[in-house]
């Protein structure tokens, strides 16, 4: 595509700034400094990693040492791994940071971590001096496949999720396939449920591909795993370059967050974002199902799948009413009604604000462990 970047391990990514960013792939930090200065010009500026507990020890030290005398200062802040720190609190205490060591509007923020890193640092990036760049390196599939496309930023508000936010591009995505290595298989799960809802927003010829290669996917061979982010992350560069700031077809790639969000608030911490998702994915295909729109086979080949790639398509201990009320206060209502992603089939996605409280209900109701459920 003449977008593109011309190696094969690079996509372009158009936005409001000229030219757009690139989006690298590669399975090291080896070129990060040399991409950094031949797309951003890192030599004169001062950059601060930002980064959780978690990534620090295991990546931190390697990226300060792949930047070190690359740019004109280096300095790190860390705060708490976990949603709990994703908070405007947490931000302040950046912009402290940044203020105390005289970062100016040309400085830059690198996001070393998940989607919860990404977020926060995008948020602040959006935000300091009124904004300066910042560029993501995601060490999660769920970030890889999913934050590093769109420019969407934000914290938490009490226990209302992403209700703070702003649109803001990164500068440059780098991702490094070897950190897909060490992620906990939970987290690796949480990345798949995102994987498989781009193929059934999209593409039910990727959503096949997926089925295919589930074995290698699962054996984390890198270049299966390779093939599939970028191809996420083309899925998703599509829906995102048509509507970058959420006035239509964007609202596609909400598919399974709207019911999926509720149980998140109620089941946090126990329960991942991914997870979360991944059992809105059933619900809001379960609507669909019984509108019709999905076949007896297409749907539980749906539900099933979540089990072959290690994802729930049940939960306990929710109550079905509660996670009503709480949907119905989503940040994506429109005008007073529920906005929902639904399937018109695999590969085929729609969105709906008819679906009413008794279909939410009785989707709820099908994802809600009993001990007579499949």
């Amino acid at each position: 595509m003449a977008q593109e970047k011309e190696q094969k391990n690079a996509l372009t990514v158009k936005t409001d700034r000229a030219g757009g960013y690139t989006i690298y792939f590669e399975h090291d930090f080896g070129r990060l400094a040399e991409v950094l200065e031949s797309d951003c010009g890192i030599s004169g500026r001062k950059l601060c990693i930002v980064t959780d507990t978690t990534v620090e020890g295991l990546y931190l030290q390697e990226v300060i040492k792949a930047l070190e005398g690359k740019c004109r200062a280096l300095t790190q802040f860390v705060f708490p791994a976990g949603e709990q720190s994703k908070t405007l609190d947490t931000v302040r205490s950046l912009y402290e940071k940044l203020i105390l060591e005289h970062f100016e509007r040309r400085d830059m923020l690198i996001a070393l971590g998940g989607g919860v890193v990404g977020d926060l640092t995008g948020f602040a990036a959006a935000t300091y001096l009124r904004g300066i760049d910042f560029i993501q390196v995601q060490t999660t599939l769920l970030s890889q496949v999913d934050s590093s496309i769109g420019g969407k930023t934000g914290v938490d508000f009490d226990s209302y999720k992403n209700m703070v936010g702003a649109f803001h591009q990164p500068s440059l995505v780098y991702m490094n396939a070897h950190t897909l290595s060490t992620l906990p298989e939970e987290q690796f799960a949480c990345g798949m449920g995102e994987v498989l809802k781009h193929g059934l927003i999209r593409s039910a010829a990727y959503y096949t591909w997926l089925i295919e290669h589930i074995s290698e996917i699962a054996e984390r061979d890198a270049d299966t795993l390779q093939e599939m982010v970028m191809e996420s992350c083309r899925i998703k560069r599509a829906v995102v370059e048509k509507d970058p700031t959420e006035k239509g077809e964007r609202a596609l790639l909400n598919f399974g967050h709207t019911i999926g969000h509720a149980i998140e608030k109620v089941k946090s911490p126990d329960l991942l974002h991914g997870q979360c998702v991944a059992l809105g994915c059933v619900a809001a295909a379960y609507i669909s199902f019984k509108r019709g729109l999905l076949s007896t086979e297409e749907f539980y080949e749906i539900r099933d799948m979540n089990v072959g790639f290690d994802l729930l398509f049940s939960v306990e201990d929710i109550d079905p009413q509660e996670i009503l009320t709480i949907t119905k206060s989503d940040k994506k209502m429109d005008q007073g009604s529920v906005k929902f992603v639904l399937l018109k089939k695999i590969g085929k996605a729609f969105i709906d604000t008819t679906v009413t409280d008794e279909e939410i209900l009785e989707a709820v109701n099908f994802i809600l462990y009993t001990e007579t459920n499949d």
